[in-house]
């Protein structure tokens, strides 16, 4: 009997990719799609390449080439050539190539735009994209602009959308000549059917109480109802938004953000206790064992870190309106922190570019990433179970669950032009 092998296939292969060269990588991107479409090419003329068949209904006629670009690099796919009518692999060019376009279009813009030539010829190259002509890019923009203007403006059909999560990320746009930070608006949601889906994004100058109002206008304008928490930081602005456009709507302050707060009024030797007492709390089976927990960690910093007792004290409601909720959603919502992880990947991706020529671009490709992750999510699994869902539906929050305070509209000042 042979010994079972020590090693997983899947993990080491993942590795040796991770570690390969541009080379290697373009290469077997190359051949993967190769033999795909050959495949393809083969089912439609019902036979395989070069065997006769009674069933066969077309004939192959050579290859047309085209390059197709990644961030693996410019590649050379060999697109089969049909005796009768034609193929062209749809399925391979479009949705999934959403966010690379964007990012070629963006790069194409500071081109046009005159902006910082020599990085962009050093991007250029980093991207491995070899050639992109005026009239592509004007094409592409033109797709893209359109794409992400549909997937912005769509219906929230799928609610009711009983939790919300909202952030803003600062990215840096070329503007009148100078460099100045917007500010790029994203809420996501769990839908009826368990499934998160982004739900907004919009860019503003600042992140201030008329932004985010206008942001939230425009998500229940589409249809945004049912939501019974919303986790965010502790903007004032974001808070107040809440309150006027989603009354008796929860609040959940945002895990990472309070962390970051608390530290800042931590002395630095005292953090790794004190952020390790923070953790315990979220991990406590039932909301009576998590508020007895918040009360030993008063008593142990009390005397100690009199200022970070005082700190965590204000806080308690805010950072404790999840226990309002059943136990099931506890760690998958706030501590896997979904929000932040989609922040990251959306830095990942616009860090390459670094400061935008212009706002369009902006949301040409953050709008662009976002649409791609939310097709994965509507695809994948369900985040929360429907039973799970239901019972937080029927959850009466009690009084002493956080809420925002209905703001009048006339008390956020107006977004500037």
């Amino acid at each position: 009997m042979t010994a079972p092998s020590s090693i997983d296939p899947s993990r080491f292969l993942h590795e040796q990719l991770g570690s390969a060269s541009p080379d290697l990588l373009r290469s077997m991107l190359t051949m993967f799609m190769n033999t795909l479409m050959s495949a393809e090419a083969d089912a439609v003329c019902g036979a395989p390449y070069g065997e006769p068949s009674p069933d066969r209904v077309n004939v192959r006629n050579g290859y047309r080439h085209r390059e197709f670009d990644t961030r693996a690099g410019t590649l050379d796919v060999a697109i089969p050539k049909l005796r009768e009518g034609s193929y062209f692999p749809d399925w391979l060019l479009e949705r999934r190539r959403r966010a690379e376009r964007a990012l070629t279009t963006v790069v194409a813009t500071c081109y046009l735009l005159g902006v910082s030539t020599r990085r962009m010829e050093k991007l250029v190259d980093a991207l491995g994209i070899t050639r992109l002509s005026k009239s592509q890019v004007s094409v592409m923009a033109a797709e893209l602009d359109a794409q992400v203007g549909e997937f912005r403006s769509r219906p929230l059909d799928q609610g009711p959308y009983t939790f919300v999560a909202a952030d803003a990320l600062v990215l840096k746009v070329r503007e009148g000549g100078r460099v100045v930070n917007v500010h790029a608006l994203v809420a996501t949601g769990v839908n009826a059917d368990g499934h998160r889906e982004i739900l907004g994004v919009q860019v503003t100058s600042g992140e201030d109480g008329a932004g985010w109002l206008g942001f939230f206008r425009d998500l229940t304008a589409r249809g945004l109802t049912g939501v019974r928490l919303v986790t965010s930081d502790a903007h004032a602005g974001l808070v107040a938004a809440i309150g006027a456009t989603l009354p008796g709507t929860s609040w959940q302050r945002c895990r990472t953000h309070y962390a970051a707060n608390l530290m800042s009024a931590t002395p630095k030797a005292s953090w790794p206790w004190v952020r390790a007492l923070l953790h315990s709390v979220y991990d406590q089976p039932d909301a009576a064992s998590v508020q007895a927990q918040f009360d030993r960690i008063l008593d142990a910093v009390g005397e100690k870190l009199p200022a970070v007792a005082e700190h965590l004290d204000a806080a308690r409601a805010d950072v404790l309106a999840f226990t309002s909720f059943p136990r099931e959603i506890w760690r998958q919502i706030w501590s896997n922190n979904p929000q932040e992880r989609l922040n990251r990947e959306i830095r990942r991706r616009t860090d390459v570019v670094g400061i935008f020529p212009n706002r369009d671009a902006l949301i040409r490709l953050v709008g662009a990433v976002l649409a791609e992750q939310h097709d994965e999510w509507i695809e994948g699994r369900r985040y929360l179970g429907l039973e799970v869902l239901k019972r937080a539906r029927l959850t009466a929050v009690p009084d002493s669950a956080t809420a925002p305070e209905e703001v009048s509209t006339s008390d956020i000042p107006a977004l500037s032009a």
